[in-house]
């Protein structure tokens, strides 16, 4: 999984970063809130139509979002509320970038935007929903190609290229398909150990 690889290649720089925060005081739950906090500069920007700066601070964003996970396993701080914690925000996080794009397309009169990004938000909520129901069957679901990292990758380049509605499209589709996806992973696996 191309998520997976790049946080191999960057690992010695979020640790470094972590480190470096973790020095200045910064518990891994107080990184995970400003996490969630520099997502609303990106709601205002994209609010706005500026996609081209909201496509910079999402990637900025959602860099500094990693850091909370590597200082807690760096400093041996890992918790399961940390984890939960974590996970929650980054749902509130990419609401809230999707509502800055929502509102300047309600603005704007548009029609079809604003029922891609619906679709979208459901479609991502559901990509977690699956795993997470799956996780709490004992089961690990990590399959599907839509995970997170994907599509902030997507949204990234259409916003920096000034094609967002791209992007939309592209999202609403397969977030929806990655949701199937784990659907269909989690039937295959209970029907086999069920037939076992």
């Amino acid at each position: 999984m191309l998520s997976e690889r790049l946080r191999e290649m960057t690992l010695a720089i979020r640790t470094t970063i972590a480190r470096a925060l973790g020095r200045l005081g910064f518990s891994p739950n107080a990184l995970t809130l400003i996490g969630y906090l520099l997502n609303v500069p990106v709601m205002l920007v994209l609010a706005g139509g500026h996609w081209r700066w909201g496509g910079i601070l999402v990637a900025l964003a959602s860099a500094f979002d990693a850091l909370d996970g590597t200082l807690a396993r760096d400093s041996n701080q890992t918790t399961l509320f940390g984890a939960f914690f974590d996970s929650v925000l980054d749902r509130f996080s990419e609401a809230t970038v999707l509502f800055g794009l929502l509102y300047w397309y309600v603005q704007q009169g548009a029609r079809l935007e604003p029922i891609l990004i619906y679709i979208t938000i459901v479609g991502s909520l559901m990509v977690s929903y699956t795993r997470a129901r799956a996780e709490g069957l004992g089961l690990e679901c990590k399959t599907g190609w839509m995970t997170r990292f994907e599509r902030v990758v997507i949204l990234v380049l259409a916003l920096l290229l000034g094609r967002p509605t791209f992007a939309l499209a592209i999202l609403a589709i397969l977030t929806l398909w990655t949701s199937i996806q784990r659907i269909l992973y989690v039937w295959q696996t209970t029907a086999h150990g069920a037939a076992k």
